[in-house]
């Protein structure tokens, strides 16, 4: 059903498919590909105020800020069109005072795309499959040097190795912060706690092309996330064997509805 939806759209708008592939807002999908110009004049009827401008060497972004909704977009523009706009975080239209802080909890709209955790308005939720590895102890038959006798014995030993497997990761961001649900293969254990599997995230992040941040497993490993925006793809890197690289979908709702 998307790849025919995609079809119809390229047919149409005749866009890079690199233009159609980014996740676009609901009731925003009809612009990308508009000429910029025209467009600003529709994203005002349509409740988007513009914040900031940044221009880049072949493309400049604009953050727009829907107060009604409390939603924050990104527009990358190419050769004068709008080639992608894709939701981002409400603290990336908070920069130079364009989102009003008494507007950041507005009521979501009726699509109940937007919903809170304890109170805190959450502005993206990723979950993302993907495979990984974490460290593990695994029992060796082998031929092991003794020194009191000075010979080789063969027997059991227990050596330090690392296991693969397949899971998926969840994150919800928010306003300068945020949380991850690990699975358990990735949680060691030896660990420093964690809500219900739900891990802080520490030092976020967040820019049109990525988000970082990090979360603490124990006083040694803290891991750190890349989540990049444009491929869908996240890394998880702590201390070696412990990683993590998937394929992330957009969530929305407390059912963590995907459409």
């Amino acid at each position: 059903m998307r790849m025919a939806m995609a079809a119809v759209a390229l047919s149409m708008t005749q866009l890079p498919v690199a233009a159609l592939a980014q996740d676009t807002p609901p009731g925003l999908k009809d612009l990308v590909g508009a000429r910029a110009g025209q467009a600003e004049g529709e994203l005002g009827r349509r409740g988007y105020d513009l914040v900031r401008t940044e221009t880049g060497d072949d493309r400049k972004w604009t953050y727009w800020f829907n107060a009604t909704y409390g939603r924050c977009v990104s527009i990358a523009t190419m050769d004068g069109r709008y080639n992608s706009i894709v939701e981002t975080p409400v603290a990336d239209c908070q920069d130079g005072g364009g989102a009003p802080a008494d507007n950041r909890g507005a009521a979501p709209p009726a699509s109940g795309a937007r919903y809170a955790v304890d109170g805190q308005p959450v502005d993206l939720g990723l979950v993302c499959y993907g495979e990984g590895q974490h460290p593990s102890l695994a029992n060796r038959d082998d031929w092991v040097w003794n020194s009191r006798t000075n010979r080789y014995d063969f027997g059991n030993r227990v050596e330090l190795t690392s296991e693969a497997f397949d899971a998926s990761v969840t994150m919800q961001l928010w306003d300068n912060g945020g949380r991850i649900r690990l699975p358990k293969s990735l949680v060691p254990p030896l660990h420093s706690g964690g809500n219900d599997g739900w891990w802080p995230l520490d030092n976020v992040v967040a820019t049109p092309d990525q988000i970082t941040a990090s979360y603490r497993l124990n006083g040694l490993n803290k891991p750190r996330v890349v989540v990049d925006r444009r491929a869908g793809r996240i890394s998880i890197t702590g201390l070696s064997p412990y990683g993590f690289r998937g394929q992330c979908d957009l969530i929305d709702g407390e059912d963590h509805r995907r459409f």
